[in-house]
């Protein structure tokens, strides 16, 4: 085993040894808990015996972060990267990289051969393995681990989740012999304080001694807007003012909105949370960092970073998120109000956080935070090494209870969910490599159908309750009638007694009008009393348990017929994934893209596509409509075509003729692919969405930023910076997928060229 220069942990040396045995492991730890010293040490093992190692993580900035520190740590000769738009020394010993090209190299698309591109790879490290989760990337991990070579041991490093040992069987089950190394030790443990704002200058204990509720704290009342003034009061500056009273600076302050992010960094700015030294010490910081990034020159935030506050989400530009980064890394920065996004892995060990809430705003009303989502952010706080408790401080709110609070904290983790969906690349990478057979065989192997009994555990209890009820109800008639039987009198009964009501009102109607009785009523009368023997012929005529029998026997047939919807939703759920398969198939079937089960041209051009929709973007290419753009066009469209929905209104800003024509075409693409989508019941997103269409335009014709920026003040220059760099990912796979029009590869390229000069370029 590699010696460190510290005594390990029980749980790191029970993983490394896993390693060193040549088996797999998955690591469940919370964060901050050194899971990243279990990969160091496959790291030394690779460089010891001369093979290579891949370590992937779920963010791009991640493998970024991982590329620099290993760099440094390894020297960079021994380091590569690789990311959508990266490549780096790729043949290295170490290659960081995303996990999506991870799982690309697997196809073999895009990055060459299968066997070449994991030439000597003997070790990978799937770090944040828990982003399974992950509603729209979590079907990556699980074809990364499926189609892992099994001669390569994953490393899996994975945040609490409460079936772990699920997890760890699927992965012994299809890829190699796997080990569970699982522990709740935390270096520094978490104190966790509760902000009640009727007691605002102090901070009270959520928990006494014993794991109970503190009974001084009060619920927050609603606050009523009164007259015009409709602010609620904020006492983020008081909490603040408490957290540096107590020495539990530096913080994180989570809160669920960018808008509130900034607003609280300027309400704190007054605090004087650092020294005329550290202030010295910033601005001198920034002067070097904005002579490398000269596009942060005036930016409006740096008064608010000497004065130790900082915002940091995703409305940012991406350099001075770096900005922001390093020097809370340094201690520079006291504060940093984030949203929930910078809970995800960054770099940034504080010694408190601060959870403005417990309950977040969705489309759908306020719901609880997650237990995952809630140990994800409390666990950033306490910096091994440096701090002996970590402290964690839960803001009261009027939307929680302290008793909801305190519950939230004392629970376990939720469970890993499959995410896993077969989209059009995939069926294509499939039938490429294999047969319809084979392809299924692998589709089944999906972590979502090995857990599929976990996740259909409430159907399946339903069902045990129905059984339930049925062996309830089920009796025993005195007569050994069968249900036939009594169902043959029931209809009988129900005959008669129609029958008896009738002839009574044609008695009555005949004998107000003095009419004789007709032939056909004497019949008819006469019929009913011969169901009147016959019903008394049966036992059940005088059973004096028939009423409750046959009420048992109506709601027995119910529950059955319940019973039967539910056993056929089982069917469907179990069979989901490939059902999803089989109706991908069919379209690629009927647009062309396979033939025989096997992808045509077109569909093995489609086959190295990535993105949310492969055959739209495909068939958009097809069409023939992107071959006469120039570039600043080019990019215009495929900008409204990768751009998602926006919930808020964004002001029309026009864009060229080209560009509105081109638009124009693809919306009867659209509208024939969501015809067939919806034919075979799929959901694979369809985007037009022109908002940044202009500013691409204006941009690559040379625009400068802030021309650009202030076209779309409402929005943040980090939302503009993504739909950017969502325009290169496509552009860029025109230029290496196959069958692309020469000419277009090369308006691709030049658009690739003039969209990435800073801020775009900026990591």
């Amino acid at each position: 085993m590699y010696e460190f220069p510290f005594e390990l942990d029980d749980f790191q040396k029970e993983a490394c040894q896993i390693i060193d045995n040549g088996e797999s492991v998955v690591v469940c730890a919370p964060t901050g808990a050194g899971k990243t010293v279990i990969a160091q040490h496959a790291i030394h093992k690779a460089l010891e015996q001369g093979c290579r190692i891949f370590y992937t993580t779920p963010l791009k900035a991640l493998s970024n972060q991982k590329f620099y520190d290993f760099g440094e740590k390894y020297g960079t000769d021994k380091v590569g990267l690789l990311t959508g738009d990266t490549s780096i020394n790729r043949n290295a010993q170490i290659v960081i990289m995303t996990t999506e090209v991870f799982r690309n190299m697997l196809y073999g698309t895009n990055f060459g051969a299968v066997a070449d591109n994991l030439k000597d790879v003997k070790y990978v490290v799937l770090d944040e393995v828990h982003y399974m989760n992950d509603e729209q990337r979590g079907t990556v991990w699980e074809e990364s681990i499926i189609y892992c070579p099994t001669n390569i041991q994953i490393i899996a490093l994975s945040a609490t989740v409460a079936n772990c040992q699920e997890l760890t069987d699927w992965i012994n089950t299809v890829h190699s012999k796997t080990k569970l190394v699982n522990t709740d030790f935390r270096p520094v443990p978490l104190r966790f304080y509760y902000f009640d704002s009727s007691q605002p200058f102090k901070l009270l204990p959520l928990l006494t001694p014993n794991g109970k509720l503190n009974r001084k704290i009060r619920p927050e009342k609603p606050q009523w807007a009164k007259g015009k003034d409709k602010r609620k009061k904020s006492y983020v500056k008081q909490i603040i003012k408490n957290l540096a009273d107590n020495d539990m600076l530096p913080a994180i302050y989570f809160t669920f909105s960018r808008k509130k992010c900034d607003e609280q960094m300027e309400k704190c700015s007054g605090l004087g949370l650092n020294t005329k030294i550290e202030q010295q010490k910033i601005k001198a910081f920034i002067e070097d960092f904005i002579a490398e990034n000269p596009h942060l020159y005036g930016n409006k935030h740096i008064e608010y970073l000497i004065q130790g506050v900082a915002s940091h989400h995703a409305g940012l530009l991406p350099a001075w998120k770096n900005l922001v980064e390093k020097l809370f890394q340094q201690g520079l920065i006291k504060v940093v109000f984030a949203t929930e996004t910078l809970a995800a892995g960054i770099n940034m060990p504080a010694r408190s956080t601060v959870i403005s809430s417990t309950s977040k705003r969705t489309d759908s009303g306020h719901r609880m935070l997650t237990a995952n989502e809630f140990l994800q952010m409390s666990g950033r706080a306490g910096r091994r090494g440096m701090d002996e408790i970590g402290y964690v401080t839960i803001v009261g709110t009027s939307f929680q209870s302290p008793e909801e609070v305190a519950e939230l904290v004392l629970s376990d983790s939720n469970p890993l969910e499959s995410k896993f969906s077969p989209s059009y690349s995939m069926v294509l990478n499939l039938l490429q490599r294999f047969d319809l057979d084979e392809a299924k065989e692998l589709i089944l192997k999906s972590f979502g159908y090995y857990s599929s009994d976990s996740r259909l555990k409430p159907i399946l209890m339903q069902l045990e309750q129905f059984d339930r009820e049925i062996k309830e109800r089920t009796f025993v008639c005195p007569s050994r009638y069968n249900d036939e039987k009594m169902f043959e009198y029931d209809r009988l009964r129900y005959l008669y007694v129609q029958n008896r009501q009738t002839y009574k009102k044609i008695l009555k109607q005949e004998k107000s009008k003095h009419r004789p009785l007709s032939p056909e009523v004497i019949e008819f009368g006469q019929r009913n009393k011969e169901d009147l023997h016959k019903l008394q012929k049966f036992a059940c005529d005088t059973c004096k348990h028939y009423k409750k029998h046959s009420k048992n026997l109506e709601v027995i047939k119910r529950i059955d017929a319940k019973k039967k919807k539910l056993e056929k939703e089982i069917e469907k759920q179990k069979d989901i994934y490939w059902n999803k398969f089989l109706s991908h198939r069919a379209i690629l079937g009927d647009y062309g893209y396979l033939l025989n089960d096997y992808p045509t041209e077109k569909g093995k051009t489609t086959s190295q596509i990535r993105s949310e929709n492969e055959l739209y973007l495909a068939e958009i290419i097809f069409s023939g409509i992107l071959e006469n753009l120039t570039p600043s066009q080019l990019a215009g469209v495929i900008c409204a075509v990768t751009t998602e929905d926006i919930r808020m209104e964004i002001p029309y800003i026009p864009f060229s003729e080209p560009v509105r024509k081109t638009l124009n075409q693809i919306r009867n693409i659209k509208r024939k692919l969501e015809k067939a989508q919806s034919k075979y019941d799929i959901e694979s997103p369809l985007y037009i969405n022109p908002y940044f269409s202009s500013l691409i335009e204006l941009w690559i014709e040379g625009a400068e930023w802030e021309t650009v920026a202030e076209q779309i003040s409402d929005i943040g220059e980090g939302d503009i910076v993504r739909a950017f760099k969502r325009v290169v990912d496509v552009l860029r796979q025109l230029t290496t997928i196959d069958n692309i029009p020469e000419a277009l590869v090369f308006t691709a390229r030049e658009a690739i060229e003039k969209i990435l000069r800073a801020p775009v370029d900026v990591d």
